[in-house]
């Protein structure tokens, strides 16, 4: 079982910037890749970043270009930086860890921290 507890978020204007948080209980060096969702109300869970054991970033389009996401190996966590910040990106924001033990894949999910962009 892999533990992920994220913070980091809160109630920012548009055009601000957040920082978020995922710790894992584990080392981040034996996660495949860690990644960042978001949930708006309504609405499916959607991609917003994942970052690998290597270092391979993806990004959705919707936030390429005013994201980064970024890992401390040393204190087992991955960041999301996010600027520019607008409207749109207000939901909750999920960590992911994908982790491949003895061929079969398991995902785990943090319990979610709140984005809200509004002035």
């Amino acid at each position: 079982q892999v533990q992920l507890v994220e913070s980091g978020g809160g109630l920012v204007q548009p055009g601000g910037s957040l920082r978020l948080s995922c710790a894992a209980s584990t080392t981040i060096s034996s996660i495949n890749a860690m990644g960042w969702y978001r949930q708006a109300p309504g609405k499916q869970r959607e991609f917003v970043a994942t970052i690998t054991s290597g270092g391979s970033t993806n990004y959705a389009d919707s936030v390429k270009g005013r994201s980064t996401i970024s890992r401390d190996s040393a204190r087992n966590t991955v960041y999301l930086q996010m600027n520019s910040l607008k409207s749109e990106d207000t939901a909750v924001y999920s960590c992911n860890a994908n982790v491949l033990h003895y061929s079969i894949a398991y995902n785990y999910w943090g319990q979610g921290t709140q984005v809200t962009v509004s002035s």
